[in-house]
């Protein structure tokens, strides 16, 4: 990533979750305030279609809500209704997480913003992130460490999503999304095309990303988005911790970085 001088300025931040990944989005705050620059200003959206209760919403505003930190929870019921039939799922998966697919639209005020999953835990400073340069590319993003060391997974990567090299395709679960650059394409009238020609079983929002922005995409080094599938890096190195799929600690033992996860899990509200 290239290094640019920090500005003070607003840095927004998008997620999308419901009532039961709630106590996990508060893990996710927790780390990310305790290790942002105080230089920045974090608008923080939090995405759901009236799946957040009332309680919880004032919960964690009240928590994380304050000083250079706002957090806003936004229902996109009314502006997914149209689509939603369509936004097939699968397993644990819930409609969710094709939220982050309509962001260049919903927010036509912002010409980049980052995107985070809820089940991570951020050890560095998020405006590094934030301040990748894109130039005309439409995300920043990071190998999917999940699927590369999973060799079944290869041939459906080349063959079923197209993209010509495994270490090209990436977790739609940390983005530095251009959003201007989105617009500029109709990002959201493709996915809406795609979608309903085209069936992805596997990763979902993740495959039909990949499938848009192939070859249009900034490489992040692999230390913000480090996966618990094995504990190859050291962990001081690390600058978000991703507990993809069912490699949860809160789920099960012994899972690679899980005391990071617990630490702030205990000062979380």
């Amino acid at each position: 990533m290239k290094k640019i001088n920090l500005i003070k300025g607003e840095i927004p931040i998008f997620f999308s979750c419901d009532d039961n990944y709630i106590p996990f989005l508060a893990v996710t705050l927790e780390s990310l305030e305790k290790n942002a620059n105080k230089n920045y200003h974090y608008a923080i959206k939090v995405l759901h279609s009236n799946t957040i209760s009332t309680v919880n919403q004032q919960r964690i505003s009240l928590e994380y809500s304050v000083g250079n930190f706002n957090i806003e929870f936004v229902d996109i019921s009314s502006y997914v209704e149209k689509i939603s039939a369509r936004l097939h799922t699968r397993d644990y998966y819930s409609k969710s997480t094709y939220y982050r697919l309509f962001i260049p639209n919903l927010y036509p005020q912002y010409s980049k913003a980052l995107y985070l999953d809820s089940d991570i835990v951020v050890l560095g400073d998020i405006s590094k992130l934030y301040n990748t340069e894109l130039n005309d590319n439409y995300v920043g993003a990071i190998t999917d460490e999940f699927v590369s060391s999973v060799k079944e997974l290869h041939g459906y990567v080349l063959n079923r999503v197209g993209v010509p090299k495994v270490s090209n395709y990436f977790n739609a679960g940390i983005l530095v999304m251009n959003l201007s650059k989105l617009r500029e394409i109709n990002f959201e009238e493709m996915f809406i095309k795609l979608i309903s020609c085209v069936t992805f079983t596997v990763a979902q929002d993740q495959d039909y990303l990949n499938v848009i922005c192939n070859g249009h995409v900034t490489n992040i080094p692999l230390s913000w988005d480090k996966m618990p599938v094995n504990d190859n890096m050291n962990v001081k190195d690390i600058n978000i911790v991703h507990y993809n799929l069912n490699l949860k600690p809160w789920q099960e033992d012994n899972v690679p970085y899980e005391e990071v996860f617990w630490e702030y899990a205990k000062k979380s509200g």
